[in-house]
């Protein structure tokens, strides 16, 4: 009986937008989750020393952390949807735009890695979206050619000329990626720390 009263309250419309909202947490808090941990899993022991117990922590806080702040964005961002809609009896475009605004800068307004990494992952896809706006708007001309080529020499000769002379500008996991990959396969003494390990230990 209760299952069923649980059924029919989510079947009603005029509960939709709280309801809404409250699945938009479950579902923030999911999602972070789900994304969060095999990355940190993967960075955690490919680049971080310490214990087993100390990268575990790591991990489950940095999880955390994403499934906490995400879960919260949701439910900020489709609550003053909500409301404002509720207020203006329809929904309209700038809405979207200030609920996500004021959602960024409560929720991820810390600058701290795990919100750095969220930002720059939107940050390229913004800058994609919005090109490929402009041109389907009219504002810039379709191009010729696919400009594919030029964005990516461009964007590998940026990053790494600041890997190189400017390091402490980029993103610490995105050093630690390029230590290992241009640095560290500079460096080798035998057979072993040249195929088969990344760096020699001490006791070798």
């Amino acid at each position: 009986a209760l299952l069923r009263a649980a059924n029919a309250l989510l079947r009603q419309r005029r509960y939709h937008a709280a309801l809404a909202v409250i699945k938009g947490f479950r579902n923030g808090a999911v999602y972070g989750a789900k994304i969060r941990a095999p990355h940190a899993l993967v960075m955690t022991f490919l680049f971080k020393s310490g214990s087993l117990r100390e990268k575990l922590k790591s991990i489950a806080q940095a999880t955390y952390a994403h499934s906490r702040n995400l879960a919260y964005f949701v439910f900020t961002y489709k609550g003053l949807l909500a409301a404002q809609a509720r207020l203006q009896g329809k929904k309209i475009p700038f809405h979207s735009f200030l609920a996500a605004c004021i959602g960024g800068w409560l929720v991820f307004g810390d600058n701290n890695p795990i919100n750095s990494q969220i930002i720059m992952y939107l940050l390229s896809r913004i800058l994609f979206a919005l090109a490929r706006l402009a041109v389907e708007k009219g504002y810039i001309p379709q191009p010729r050619q696919d400009p594919f080529p030029l964005l990516a020499a461009l964007v590998w000769g940026t990053v790494l000329w600041l890997f190189e002379y400017h390091r402490e500008t980029l993103q610490p996991s995105l050093q630690s990626s390029m230590t290992y990959l241009y640095e560290d396969s500079d460096v080798w003494h035998d057979l072993a720390d040249f195929l088969i390990y990344n760096k020699r230990t001490d006791s070798k």
